[in-house]
This record gives C-alpha cells, structure tokens and sequence, in this order.
C-alpha cells in the first residue's frame, strides 16, 4: 500500500508519448489523444487512495501550436468533448476542476465551457484537478510580470515591496500548492516549459512509459519512489 502521509500531495504531470503511441499501433496520432484522455480518467480516480489532493495536468502548451493544423483542431475537438462527457462525473466524484493558461487565444466556445466547467465544480474538494490549456511556464510568468507593472503604474503596487510572494499572487497558479512531483512520461528527460516558477524544488520523475500506457499502479510506484525521497530544501540535516 502506498505511504499516503509522506507521499506528494500535488503531483503535475507531463502527459507525453500519445503520438507515438498512436503510430507504433499504426493508427494515426490523434488516436494516442483519445487513449491518452481516457487514461486522464483512471489517474484522477486514483489519487485519493493514493493521497493526492493536487493533480496538474499538462494538456496542450503554448509551443503545441506549431503541430498540423488537423492535429490542433484534433485536439481542441478532444478537449471539448472531454469537458462535455465528463462534466458529471466529475461533479459526482468531487473533483474541482480549474483551467491554467492563456484563454484568449482559444475559441469562444471552448472557453465558454472551461469556464461553465469550473463554476460548477467550484464546490469540490475531493481532488483538485487542474488542466494546464495553451500553457507556457515562460509566457505565464510574462504574463504575470506584465499584470504587476500595470498595478506598478497605477499606483497599487509599490516595486520596492516585491519579492518571490508577490509574483506568486500574480501566477495562473496563485492558490494552488507547489507540485511536490513533477512526472513526465515517454521517455523524455526534459520540463518542456512547464511549471518552471512553481517546480523549483519539486521531485522529478522521468519514465519510459507512454501516456496510454500509464496506469493507476504505475503512478503508485511512483508516488512510493517519492515517499523515499530526502526533501531538504537547500537545507543540511544535522
């Protein structure tokens, strides 16, 4: 069984390998998609038992763009069907569902039903599910900096009084705790953007398996692999 008093309570998770997924199966990439997105379901009906309150989920990013235009229609249709199918259950399981990103440059319709989703999942505290859509650790912070200049300017902010804090009340993020596990699938060692304020000193795991692939005991070994970690902060244990 897992330990979940000394496991991760936020786990964020790079959701990579549906497209080749998808191709080593000889079907075309959005097939992985569609795997990938109901595999989303299992994860998030697993954390409880596992002890995790905070899921963060890294649905598309700002780079995710440059992909084929069949392949970002694809996926803006998965993402509006996931949010139409899985509404209910959602609100039945207690999930509160929260979007992070750059909303405006999605279409209104989607953003529309992202918005409805999290009113009326405002109320959950079971699992706080959170989906990173045309998101980028970079243009988040940008964003951000942007936001504190205006308030700078007007008057509301004084400079000399920043610090680390007052940027973090400015973040997409601002009242979520830090991920304490950062997960990426597929073989890839690398963050992709992601997280990159908040993952500063999270744990970090980088696993061969494809997201499709990746099954509720998989993320127990790896919540259990972090429950053996010694989290010092910079600091020295003496």
């Amino acid at each position: 069984m897992p330990d979940t008093e000394t496991g991760p309570n936020h786990v964020a998770i790079i959701m990579d390998g549906n497209g080749r997924w998808a191709q080593m199966k000889g079907k075309p990439r959005l097939f992985g998609h569609h795997a990938g997105a109901k595999r989303v379901k299992e994860i998030v009906r697993a954390c409880p038992d596992l002890g995790v309150k905070y899921l963060t989920i890294f649905a598309f990013s700002t780079e995710n763009w440059k992909r084929t235009q069949a392949e970002v229609s694809g996926l803006m249709s998965l993402f509006r069907r996931y949010i139409k199918g899985e509404m209910k259950d959602l609100i039945q399981e207690g999930v509160r569902v929260r979007f992070i990103g750059d909303r405006p440059r999605l279409d209104d319709k989607l953003i529309k039903m992202m918005d409805d989703l999290e009113k009326v999942t405002a109320q959950n505290e079971k699992v706080h599910l959170t989906i990173a859509l045309n998101y980028g650790g970079r243009d988040e912070v940008s964003r951000a900096v942007k936001e504190m200049a205006r308030d700078a300017a007007l008057g509301t902010l004084d400079p000399e009084t920043v610090d680390e804090t007052t940027l973090t009340r400015y973040l997409d993020t601002r009242v979520l705790p830090d991920p304490d596990l950062v997960i990426r699938t597929s073989g890839e060692a690398r963050i992709s953007n992601f997280l990159l304020w908040q993952s500063a000193y999270s744990e970090y795991e980088f696993i061969d398996t494809l997201w499709p692939d990746f099954t509720k005991d998989v993320f127990a070994e790896c919540t259990a692999r972090y429950a053996t970690r010694d989290r010092r902060f910079g600091a020295v244990k003496v």
